[in-house]
C-alpha cells in the first residue's frame, strides 16, 4: 500500500516514469515549453555487481536515447549507481585495498569509462552527480582522468560541485586550472548541496571540522560568486547552474544580458528538478535561455532514497510549495482582473 500511495502522490510529482519510454510524455510536455530534459536513472545504494552492470547498461541507453532526441541535450548518472559506496570511501581515503577489492574497483572504473566512451562516441555530454564528501576524492580523480581522455573537443565529461562545501570554490578553480593545463574543455554543474545534515552529523561524530559552510548566506555568496567566475571564463568553461533560487537565476540572466550574449549561449544552461520551481524554469525558457529539467525515472522501490530526499530536502519543498501557491494565486488574480 505504501508504494501505491507514493506512486499516486509524491512519485507522480517528482518522477518522469518507470522507464525511458515511460518518460516520453513528460519530455514532450516540457519540449512544448522550450524546456529540455535530462533523464536520470535514479538508482543508488546498491551493493551487487549484477545490479551495477544493469545500471551501467541503463545509463548507456539514456545516452543513446539522447543522441536521437534533440529535447534531451545531456545524460546524467551517479557513480554510486555503478560502484559500492564503501569501496569508493576506501579508495578515497587511499586505504590499502585487498586483491578482491582492487578487482572490484577495476570493474567500477571500467563501467564509468564505458559510459563516458559512449557519450564521447555519440557526442552526448554527461553530468556526474556530486556525492558525500568522504567519497568525493575518488570521484574527482576519475572525472579529471576522463576529462583528459574525452574532453579535447567537446565538454563530454562534466563534474558537479556542491557550493555548501566551504572548499568548493577552491576545488572548482583548481580543477579548471588542471583542465586548462591538460588542454581540454571544462564542463560542470553547480548545486547548493543535498546532504548537509548527514555531513554535519558525521563530522561531529568523528571529530573533524565540518566541510559545510557555516550558514546559508555563506553558501549563497559562494554560489553567486562562482557564477561571476564562469562568466569571466566563458571561453573555457561550459556550465550549468542547477538552482531553485530566484536570486541566483536572476543574477545569471542579468549577467548574460549585461554582456550582450545570446540567451541561448551554448556554454550556459539553467536547470531545475522536475516537479520543483516551474515558475523559474518556464519564465527563463520563455525568454529564450537554455533550460533543462532533471527528470528522474525508475521503479517506485528504487526511487525511495531520491523521493525521501526531495520530500525532506531541508523543508525546502514545503517553502517551495507555499511560494509557488502564492505565485499561482497571483496569476489567477491577474487573469480575473483582465
Amino acid at each position: 500500500p505504501v508504494k501505491g500511495i507514493l506512486r499516486n502522490t509524491i512519485y507522480q510529482h517528482f518522477v518522469g516514469g518507470t522507464s525511458i519510454a515511460d518518460c516520453s510524455k513528460t519530455i514532450q510536455k516540457l519540449a512544448v515549453r522550450n524546456v529540455g530534459t535530462i533523464l536520470d536513472f535514479a538508482v543508488e545504494g546498491e551493493e551487487r555487481d549484477e545490479l551495477f552492470d544493469a545500471t551501467c547498461a541503463e545509463v548507456i541507453r539514456t545516452i543513446e536515447f539522447a543522441r536521437n532526441n534533440r529535447h534531451v541535450p545531456f545524460s546524467a548518472f551517479k557513480i554510486t549507481g555503478v560502484g559500492r559506496f564503501d569501496l569508493l570511501a576506501k579508495v578515497s581515503e587511499k586505504a590499502q585495498l585487498s586483491e578482491e577489492e582492487s578487482k572490484e574497483y577495476r570493474r567500477v572504473y571500467d563501467r564509468v569509462e564505458s559510459i563516458f566512451k559512449r557519450g564521447y562516441d555519440l557526442g552526448v555530454p554527461i553530468l556526474i552527480d556530486a556525492e558525500h564528501t568522504w567519497i568525493q576524492p575518488v570521484l574527482d580523480d576519475l572525472v579529471l582522468e576522463m576529462m583528459e581522455r574525452y574532453n579535447k573537443d567537446v565538454a563530454i565529461v562534466q563534474n558537479t560541485y556542491q557550493m555548501y562545501r566551504h572548499d568548493a570554490i577552491h576545488r572548482l578553480k583548481e580543477h579548471h586550472r588542471i583542465a586548462l593545463d591538460m588542454g581540454v574543455k571544462f564542463g560542470l554543474k553547480i548545486v547548493r548541496g543535498a546532504y548537509m545534515e548527514i555531513e554535519r552529523a558525521r563530522a561531529a561524530e568523528m571529530g573533524y571540522p565540518s566541510p559545510i559552510q557555516p550558514d546559508k548566506p555563506a553558501t549563497d555568496h559562494d554560489f553567486n560568486e562562482v557564477i561571476r567566475y564562469f562568466m569571466d571564463h566563458l571561453d573555457t568553461i561550459h556550465f550549468m547552474v542547477a538552482t531553485h533560487n530566484e536570486v541566483s537565476s536572476q543574477l545569471l540572466a542579468q549577467l548574460i544580458d549585461e554582456r550582450g550574449l545570446p540567451h541561448d549561449h551554448p556554454h550556459i544552461y539553467f536547470s531545475q528538478l522536475y516537479g520543483m520551481s516551474d515558475h523559474i524554469t518556464f519564465n527563463l525558457a520563455e525568454k529564450g535561455y537554455n533550460v533543462v529539467k532533471y527528470v528522474p525515472y525508475g521503479e517506485v522501490k528504487t526511487m525511495m532514497p531520491y523521493l525521501f530526499r526531495r520530500a525532506e530536502e531541508n523543508t525546502s519543498v514545503k517553502g517551495q510549495s507555499s511560494r509557488e501557491l502564492k505565485l499561482i494565486e497571483k496569476e489567477v488574480r491577474r487573469r480575473k482582473g483582465k
